[in-house]
């Protein structure tokens, strides 16, 4: 941990015993106090005035007006980080801290009797951990790109693209981590015919502090080279994996990787859409049926409300050459644009995922597994990927 001093600002909330915290800041070793401000919107006004390397927010378990000084932290100052110093509480106030963009959070005791020695010693862990991480990113760590493959129905090719898009990036030479966030049905061991020996449940469950290094324990490789964090093994198991834990997960696979893929299950859940926040690219997959079709374009929709780029998102068509109705001019007319890639019809695609090889191995030079591979190639080069899928299509079909 770092051993220079951190320097914080605290901003009181409402019904907080400020002596108290004032007793606390005292023992807390490793910090220069930027000042103490009664009230959030005075804390917010000093904010723009002070550049502090953390803002410690001191508040009651029930504020709802703490959550949306954090939601409006974690906007306009995204470069610095917000600890939360508060009570115990029974509502979901914790979680809802962290949904709002808290970076870490203590539990502040009060009463007779409480050791404030030890809270204050776990105040200076956190605060020298929330700024380790932002003094590294800025230090120059470069963080890989996180791939969120995202589909609003089930059964159209997600896991099938999450697959063949992480192996071929690894065949590429990359360094790959693919997380299968199906937490009750994922089926990315399946179609890479991996057994789950450890999975997200288990690093959950693990305890202790997640870095690096133990991340990386308990991801399962695959012969491409890519490694996968496999789903629980049981569907009980998957209310263990919180949000919170996903935006603390993220950020590590991104620091020891080139690129994550993440597998995601149908809908936008909260996990889906805690992945999509942490995400630099979104792939959504369609297929070339109505409802599919339709799903999608409510997917795009959503994403545009969420505030997403639409330069950041690539739309991926699954079986793009069957017959059955629907044209590609339906497509553009229904979606608003092209398809950016379009991956043909095989009959090996089955084959591929009851042998457990994805297709950019099992048939390498097959159109489908070029689609993959044009894919994979057009995030490597950092943009959204070339559309070359479509243009074997235009070949293929004369």
């Amino acid at each position: 941990m770092a051993t220079d001093s951190i320097s914080v600002l605290v901003a009181l909330d409402a019904g907080v015993d400020e002596q108290h915290v004032r007793e606390l800041l005292a023992e807390t070793a490793g910090i220069e106090l930027a000042g103490i401000v009664s009230g959030l919107p005075e804390s917010w006004t000093a904010m723009a005035g002070r550049t502090t390397d953390v803002v410690l927010l001191a508040c009651t378990p029930d504020s709802e007006l703490a959550l949306r000084f954090l939601a409006e932290t974690a906007r306009s100052y995204p470069d610095r980080p917000a600890v939360v110093l508060c009570g115990a509480s029974a509502n979901g106030f914790v979680r809802h801290a962290f949904d709002a963009g808290a970076d870490d959070l203590v539990m502040l005791s009060a009463g007779p009797g409480v050791d404030t020695a030890s809270t204050a010693q776990q105040l200076q862990f956190t605060l020298q951990k929330v700024v380790a991480r932002r003094r590294g990113s800025a230090a120059g760590t470069v963080l890989g790109a996180l791939i969120c493959v995202l589909g609003p129905k089930g059964g159209i090719g997600k896991t099938l693209t999450s697959a063949n898009l992480a192996v071929a990036l690894a065949g590429d030479g990359h360094r790959v981590a693919l997380v299968d966030l199906d937490l009750q049905f994922g089926d990315v061991g399946l179609s890479l015919g991996l057994s789950p020996q450890r999975t997200i449940y288990d690093l959950v469950r693990s305890g202790g502090s997640l870095d690096t290094e133990k991340v990386d324990a308990y991801l399962t490789p695959h012969p491409s080279g890519a490694r996968v964090l496999m789903a629980p093994t049981r569907p009980d198991q998957a209310g263990a994996v919180t949000v919170e834990f996903l935006r603390e997960l993220y950020p590590l696979l991104r620091a020891g990787n080139d690129f994550v893929v993440v597998d995601t299950p149908p809908g936008f859940t909260p996990e889906v859409i805690a992945t999509i926040d942490s995400s630099s690219h979104l792939c959504l997959v369609g297929m070339l049926d109505s409802l599919s079709l339709k799903n999608t374009k409510l997917g795009l929709e959503t994403l545009d409300l969420m505030g997403y780029e639409r330069s950041r998102i690539c739309t991926v068509l699954n079986r793009a050459d069957t017959n059955v109705g629907v044209t590609q001019a339906d497509v553009t007319a229904i979606l608003g644009a092209p398809s950016d890639v379009l991956v043909p019809s095989s009959r090996d695609v089955v084959r591929s995922i009851n042998a457990g090889t994805p297709m950019v191995l099992s048939h390498p030079r097959s159109e489908t597994a070029r689609a993959y591979r044009a894919l994979a190639a057009g995030y490597a080069g950092g943009a959204a990927p070339e559309p070359r899928g479509r243009r074997l299509l235009r070949r293929r079909n004369g």
